[in-house]
């Protein structure tokens, strides 16, 4: 992808964004592949099947299938009067996405058949917060959270904790959104829950487009 063929800076750097989802998503299958780490992909936050569509289409010839998991709510951030919530570039109930049906009317466009993903429509709250311990999924090579708040955050850590394992990926969409007052949400949450697992290390991988990071999770030394 040529960046210098865009004129709009606007629409250059979203093509910057997706290039930089698609160098993750294939140097982070690669590495699982070789590594031999198993599970699925799991991402929280999934507006417009953009991010599934580079997952699934980089995964592609890498390592056995692995199954797609979509925690959203496709109906908007949810209410929050919490201030580690508060960013310019978000507010509550924005970025919806017209509901689960639409998700799915654009994982079609991408080309991403029906039967690799699940799409589990709900806020957190309702959909993470009460399930098992050993619910599906159990095994999660790669996680992204894209949740933008940090209460939603906290959340899909509490979701991830008893299904962490030595080699996955736990990766952050919006690590580098702070704001002129904190640090991002997505930041805060891991750095919390970090002081609750030490059983835990969080190894820097790379980093994700122009906000996001990656981390390799391992047992603490």
């Amino acid at each position: 992808m040529d960046l210098d063929a865009f004129d709009n800076p606007i629409e250059k750097a979203i093509a910057r964004q997706l290039r930089g989802y698609d160098e993750f998503f294939f140097d982070a299958w690669v590495n699982l592949a070789i590594n031999q780490i198993t599970g699925d992909y799991a991402e929280f936050g999934s507006w417009g099947g953009n991010t599934l569509n580079r997952a699934y289409r980089q995964q592609a010839g890498f390592g056995p299938p692995r199954h797609h998991w979509c925690y959203d709510s496709f109906e908007g951030l949810p209410e929050t009067d919490d201030p580690r919530d508060e960013h310019p570039g978000w507010a509550s109930r924005s970025l919806g996405q017209g509901g689960v049906e639409a998700f799915h009317a654009d994982c079609d466009a991408h080309g991403i058949p029906r039967d690799v993903y699940t799409a589990v429509p709900g806020y957190y709250s309702e959909t993470l917060a009460p399930a098992a311990p050993d619910a599906a999924p159990a095994d999660i090579a790669l996680a992204y959270v894209d949740c933008n708040l940090y209460t939603s955050a906290v959340t899909v850590l509490e979701f991830l904790r008893p299904r962490l394992k030595h080699g996955m990926i736990l990766a952050f969409d919006d690590w580098y959104c702070w704001t002129s007052e904190r640090v991002s949400g997505e930041r805060e949450a891991l750095e919390e829950f970090k002081a609750t697992a030490p059983e835990w290390h969080f190894e820097w991988y790379r980093n994700v487009q122009r906000a996001g990071i990656a981390f390799v999770v391992e047992h603490a030394r």
